[in-house]
């Protein structure tokens, strides 16, 4: 269905694809993966010709792409891409108008994903109106509407709860019976690990890993062993058996020197924490994305690090309650609010009282406490600006 070879891309002097090969077939859902920055995004723009790839070839089919594949195309991007002030059902029309359909095909197929997606009730709101994530179901409404035969999905989980992420996945796994092919770019590896047949890892725009997510796995043995445990389990990271740890509060997934010695480590484990569970198994999808991206030595560099703490002013820094103008507006401030205190207090006990003078001057009070916000505001600002100056001095 989409074959794509040796695609690069540049801007200006950042290679943002380089040399990226992938093939996805009809009925098969394929993995995308990378982290931040990697490419991603970059590639399925290229792939889908919003943007000119410097070189490479983009198949579909066995044909370079033309206008009229759009319309066999569905396109979730990672950015909310809907007109906010519109109505929900007239948003999806007016899609589906640009991909061909009639309104009168259209219509009751909208009506049926908003029901499947329980927007129904919604139809006639704003889309301003709804939350990130049910946005984010429009959107994916959009993309599937008139049944493309490849549908490019960019971080589709984004914004969705959990229930709403177990009903995308039974729409994909629908759509993949009914031999649509199924890009799905995420930062979810279980996801990944659940549904996607094959996979391509990109990291600073070049392909480091690809192929059948089970050969992926088996080509990174099975030297992890998962625990679960009640405990302090942050000692895992040094033992000398484990050549990676990624320990969470009551979780760990461990990669061993030798899984031989296994039994040992389950040794040293046993009455530093209380152990649930001691598994060997194959390792995540997970670990092998943090492992090939290098992800491993920046967390173990950042959890050597200790937190930062917020910058202190440079010695010899005034006060802002210090500053002349903040200190003259204040005594204006504590005069006048006296002398209205004062009046208040008098006019309680006179048989004819006169508010107008209490009311003058608690205007001039509030003017006054205007003038001390903004001299403080000021104040503050220099001194921020000082400590920038005296820190770039440092430096």
């Amino acid at each position: 269905m989409l074959k794509v070879s040796n695609l690069r891309k540049e801007f200006d002097t950042v290679v943002a694809v380089d040399g990226v090969s992938l093939e996805v077939q009809r009925g098969e859902l394929f993995g995308l993966l990378g982290p931040n920055g990697a490419g991603k995004t970059t590639t399925i723009r290229t792939v889908l010709n919003i943007i000119q790839p410097d070189s490479g070839e983009i198949t579909f089919d066995g044909r370079p792409f033309t206008p009229e594949m759009w319309n066999v195309i569905g396109y979730l991007p990672e950015e909310r891409g809907l007109y906010r002030k519109t109505r929900i059902l007239n948003a999806i029309l007016y899609f589906a108008a640009l991909k061909g359909l009639a309104a009168r095909d259209a219509r009751p197929q909208a009506l049926y994903w908003l029901d499947r997606f329980g927007l129904r009730q919604d139809a006639h709101r704003k889309v301003e109106e709804l939350s990130k994530g049910n946005q984010q179901k429009i959107q994916l409404i959009i993309s599937i509407l008139h049944r493309p035969h490849l549908l490019i999905l960019d971080e589709p989980s984004s914004g969705l709860d959990p229930v709403n992420q177990v009903l995308l996945k039974d729409v994909l796994m629908e759509l993949r019976q009914q031999n649509v092919a199924i890009v799905f770019s995420t930062h979810q590896m279980e996801q990944v690990e659940k549904m996607c047949d094959n996979i391509c890892l990109i990291n600073k725009g070049k392909p480091v890993l690809s192929g059948a997510l089970t050969l992926v796995k088996q080509k990174y043995g099975t030297n992890s062993v998962h625990l679960e445990f009640d405990g302090d389990g942050s000692f895992l990271r040094s033992d000398p058996l484990v050549r990676r740890a990624d320990v969470y509060q009551n979780y760990a997934e461990l990669e061993l020197v030798d899984i031989t010695k296994s039994s040992q480590l389950l040794a040293g484990i046993n009455g530093r924490v209380a152990l649930r569970k001691f598994e060997i198994v194959e390792p995540s999808l997970n670990s092998i994305f943090i492992n090939v991206v290098g992800g491993s030595a920046r967390l173990e560099e950042a959890a050597q690090m200790p937190l930062a703490s917020a910058p202190s002013a440079p010695a010899g820094t005034p006060s802002p309650w210090k500053n002349r103008r903040v200190l003259t507006a204040l005594a204006g401030l504590s005069v006048v609010g006296a002398v209205t205190i004062y009046m208040a207090a008098s006019n309680l006990m006179a048989d004819a009282p006169n508010w107008s003078n209490v009311l003058l001057l608690g205007a001039i009070a509030a003017l006054i406490g205007a003038q001390v916000y903004k001299a403080r505001r000021d104040a503050v600002r220099r001194a921020a600006q000082a400590a920038l100056r005296e820190a770039s001095h440092e430096r």
